[in-house]
């Protein structure tokens, strides 16, 4: 697989029916090892080694509502109140983040009302705050640490 702009993590690897799979430390299970599905990981790691958020309060790939539409997300963490802290869309290295990507995360935001947001390919990171009040995002140089 391609190297992302993470830090070197060490992942669980094994051969499934002539794939490759990778250990997903939060679903607890292997999982196909896909272009984005590396980045996911990746972006797990991150947020576990170098962010300090506790497994515990990170999910991975859930199913939403968003109009009446079920859509998934790639991560969420939330905070000790059960409140959504931070919502992260994963796409593979090839693809290009652009507005589009944002238009996506933030549809999904009108509902589950993060107050971070996080849209990474592996290779280029994108972090915002969100300002409800005025209806858009603050771009930051990095996220908080938990």
């Amino acid at each position: 697989m391609q190297k992302l702009n993470f830090p070197a993590y060490s992942f669980r690897l094994k051969n499934s029916k002539n794939k490759v799979a990778i250990f997903d430390v939060i679903r607890k299970k292997f999982i196909i090892l896909t272009p984005e599905e590396w980045v996911r990981q990746h972006t797990v790691q991150f947020l576990l080694d170098e962010k300090k958020y506790p497994k515990s309060y990170i999910n991975v790939e859930k199913l939403i509502k968003v109009n009446d539409t079920s859509k998934r997300y790639d991560i969420a963490v939330f905070k000790p109140n059960g409140e959504l802290f931070l919502l992260i869309e994963c796409k593979a290295p090839e693809i290009s983040i652009t507005q589009d990507t944002f238009d996506q995360i933030a549809r999904y935001n009108l509902k589950l009302k993060s107050e971070y947001l996080m849209v990474t390919n592996g290779l280029n990171h994108y972090f915002c705050q969100m300002d409800f009040e005025n209806e858009k995002y603050v771009f930051l140089k990095e996220l908080p640490n938990f």
